[in-house]
């Protein structure tokens, strides 16, 4: 150790990156048995699985965000706004770019942070995979401030289609998704509830006919990352939901009002959607000699340290665990996260300890696929049963609402939760469904 008691930085506030932190910071931090650092480019947080709520406009992301100056008070570590650019593993720094504001005006001058251990959990952020028009013409649902936007230009669709004084265009209201992963499928869904949800408020020159919802996917199936019968099982709800779902499709290119294919193809749409694979940031790839894979993630030890750095851990996202007993890495879910935060708390404590840091095994509880108010479908202990036992309806809605619950309890202990919870119920009864702004 080069300082009086370890420096850990956390690089990433997400599910993993916040967990990690907010445990390190009760445990270490407020004892002063270690100096704790989150360092994230943004000043809250949310749980990702929820941002194509966010973007549809069903949940309204001030309500439940959370400030890392906030937690960090409440929790024993510090917080330091920036986006990490650059690292130096001779000196143990990292480097954290400039923070300018909407003008362009630097408020906060590039800096350095010092570490003894390191943990990246940056997440990771949409693939286009060079497909030509992706970036210009398609919305992406990677951060908070990507789904708001699209629920503004979401809104401003509808209001413009609403008082146009002439009927609906063909195509004026049409959403195409790119991606049946759990995004586009849960979003294609909350879209649906949208538009009845903006027909009851007011906004009834649109009728719910008049928008045309498209999921494409480049695989023979939707969620093809998950079990058959659960792909099965959600594609008859899409089905009974009239959401149009085009499968073995892969998109070569996107214009501003559509979508091609190989096959040939055309899908006219006013709004675009990628959510078709992911990789990890671009600053990552090689960065400081470490190993990375085709995607930009950190290889890394079943020990989560990185494979050419002990000091250097990843979790989450962005970094690629073999998954023991698989031929695949551990996927990238927040049930993961969740277990790499822990088991990386673990290791940190052992080794200053001087006690060899122990091992990751993923586990698999099973997979959860939200279609809003209308249906949940998943499969529960994935990995015991091969995904053979189904669970529909009012029971795979409660195990889905559970998961964002004990992901709150992690970071609030289950006291607040269950005051959170109650203020959640109270607020709802007076808000509306749907963000109408």
């Amino acid at each position: 150790m080069t300082n009086p008691i370890p420096k850990i930085v956390v690089v990433g506030g997400g599910a993993g990156g916040l967990e990690l932190v907010t445990t390190l910071g009760r445990k270490l931090g407020k004892k002063g048995k270690a100096e704790i650092t989150l360092v994230d480019s943004t000043h809250t947080h949310i749980w990702k699985p929820l941002l194509h709520e966010v973007a549809a406009g069903t949940l309204d992301s001030h309500e439940d965000e959370i400030e890392y100056l906030s937690q960090a008070m409440c929790s024993g570590f510090r917080f330091r706004l920036g986006k990490m650019d650059g690292l130096d593993r001779k000196n143990k720094t990292i480097n954290v770019a400039a923070t300018h504001n909407e003008r362009g005006v630097e408020i906060i001058p590039p800096r350095t942070f010092d570490y003894d251990y390191l943990v990246i959990a940056v997440g990771s952020v949409s693939h286009d995979f060079g497909i030509k028009g992706v970036e210009e013409h398609c919305l992406f649902l990677d951060t908070t401030s990507q789904a708001e936007s699209f629920q503004a230009q979401l809104l401003e669709t509808y209001l413009r289609a609403h008082t146009q004084g002439a009927p609906v265009k063909e195509s004026q209201l049409d959403i195409a998704i790119v991606g049946a992963g759990a995004t586009g499928v849960e979003l294609s869904a909350q879209l649906h509830e949208v538009s009845h949800l903006l027909t009851a408020y007011g906004l009834d020159e649109v009728k719910p006919t008049d928008v045309k919802i498209s999921i494409i996917e480049a695989s023979n199936r939707v969620l093809p990352g998950l079990p058959e019968n659960l792909s099965a099982a959600t594609e008859r709800e899409l089905a009974k939901l009239g959401v149009e779902i085009l499968t073995n499709e892969r998109v070569v290119e996107v214009t501003a009002d559509a979508i091609k294919t190989e096959s040939g193809k055309v899908i006219p749409a006013a709004i675009k959607v990628w959510a078709a694979g992911i990789k990890a940031p671009d600053f990552l790839k090689d960065i400081a000699g470490l190993e990375t894979n085709w995607i930009n993630q950190l290889v890394v030890k079943q020990t989560l340290q990185t494979t050419l750095d002990d000091d250097i851990y990843a979790i989450g996202d962005c970094c690629a665990c073999k998954w023991i007993g698989q031929d695949q890495n551990v996927p990238p879910r927040a049930q993961a996260a969740h277990q790499m935060a822990s088991l990386v708390y673990k290791s940190i404590k052992y080794r200053m300890a001087d006690k060899e840091p122990p091992e990751y095994y993923y586990h698999d509880y099973g997979s959860l696929v939200s279609l809003g108010r209308y249906s949940t479908v998943g499969n529960m202990m994935g990995g015991l049963s091969k995904g053979s036992l189904k669970v529909e309806g009012f029971l795979a809605r409660m195990m889905y609402l559970s998961l964002y619950k004990m992901h709150q309890v992690s970071l609030f202990g289950f006291f607040r939760v269950a005051m959170l919870s109650l203020s959640h119920l109270f607020r709802r009864s007076v808000h509306p469904k749907i963000k109408l702004h």
